[in-house]
């Protein structure tokens, strides 16, 4: 992390004594080869560097504070993705695409925020959920989870309290650009007069956070828009959801524990989609997982998901291992493998690396991964 102090230089421009700040600058860089067997429909392998993430995503940010006295700051985030292989922005070529806001903490009731933000369904996962944003994990059967943004966002965080933590967003107009939330769901501004709810979307969650074990619950609903649609990743078209009374709406829950070196996790997301303009589909996405440090520099890592889409008939299995060796406190290498099994109406891919490998229906699928990360 660089911190860069600029209480005293902006003091300086204005004459004016100012409370203390600080502007911290981060980020990762994440890239490696991979491979990826029946990665079209005449069974095709390919060998690729991927397009969008590795084992985390490659992004830089810049995160501020300022102490207004009185237990309250000011605090800012400003998050760039983008894409090793080609140097162009993530998030559907968003400048700030990952996050965007600006807000007031305390800390005696919480945090307040507008603009660009992750949503509960994102946060809700984040403990659980043990390989995160990997190319070969949670995105794959459903992209909008390690995804979970909105435009146009107000978000409330609470402190802890025994253990208890609540949070919840809104938004007036989740997705202005379409591919910059979840691949496609299509683009959904909002801000329509006369339809209140067009592109809304609320977030909530309730957690609980003992130390050694943990556990939240979350529901997410997005509504429809002009241009908006669903998708469920399993080689259906993406439902229209046009009317702003179509509601695509997610229900989590999960748990963690620690118990020495080794971390488990686990948990179920139900995803109905429903409306006037729709006919109602339901997925349900199952996971669990372990993380073990095997020694100072050495994370072994491993995750199994199973997907079930009832009305398209389509169900996908997907187990991944990963290991990661930490050259230095900043970087490592890692290797990793995935097989997804498709059921025989499902063409669920394995690899979330930035499309173009859609299997055949019924097609199994391996892929593999070697890569590099650095943190700064």
């Amino acid at each position: 992390m660089k911190k860069l102090a600029v209480g005293g230089f902006l003091a300086s421009l204005v004459g004016q004594t100012f409370a203390q700040s600080s502007v911290t600058l981060y980020g990762i860089i994440d890239t490696g080869i991979e491979y990826v067997t029946h990665a079209n429909a005449n069974g095709d392998s390919i060998v690729r560097m991927p397009t969008v993430t590795a084992s985390l995503p490659s992004y830089w940010g810049l995160r501020g504070a300022e102490d207004l006295g009185g237990g309250l700051q000011a605090v800012f985030v400003l998050e760039n993705g983008f894409n090793l292989r080609g140097g162009d922005f993530g998030q559907g070529g968003r400048l700030f695409g990952r996050q965007a806001w600006v807000g007031i903490k305390s800390s005696s009731w919480g945090a307040l925020s507008f603009g660009r933000q992750y949503t509960m369904s994102y946060w809700g996962i984040q403990e659980s959920d043990i390989l995160g944003p990997d190319i070969y994990a949670i995105a794959s059967f459903d992209a909008y989870l390690p995804n979970g943004r909105s435009d146009n966002s107000v978000v409330y965080l609470s402190p802890s309290f025994y253990g208890f933590s609540i949070g919840a967003t809104y938004s007036f107009g989740r997705d202005s650009v379409g591919t910059g939330n979840s691949p496609g769901q299509g683009t959904c501004a909002g801000g329509v007069p006369g339809q209140f709810t067009a592109c809304r979307q609320l977030s909530a969650r309730l957690k609980y956070d003992g130390g050694l074990f943990g556990t939240s619950v979350v529901y997410d609903e997005q509504r429809g828009g002009a241009n908006a649609a669903a998708n469920f990743f399993d080689g259906e078209a993406p439902v229209p959801t046009t009317s702003s009374g179509d509601k695509d709406a997610r229900i989590e829950a999960n748990g963690w524990a620690k118990l020495g070196s080794t971390r488990l996790g686990a948990g179920w997301i139900s995803r109905t989609l429903t409306g006037p303009g729709v006919t109602g589909v339901r997925a349900n996405l199952f996971y669990a997982g372990a993380s073990i440090q095997a020694t100072p520099a050495i994370m072994v890592e491993g995750e199994v998901y199973r997907m079930i889409v009832s009305q398209h008939d389509t169900r996908g299995t997907m187990g991944t291992f990963r290991c990661t060796y930490l050259l230095s406190k900043s970087t490592a290498v890692y290797a990793q493998t995935s097989y997804l099994d498709n059921s025989p109406k499902g063409r669920f891919t394995v690899s979330s690396g930035g499309g173009g490998t859609t299997p055949a229906a019924g097609d199994g699928q391996l892929g593999a991964m070697v890569g590099i990360r650095h943190s700064f």
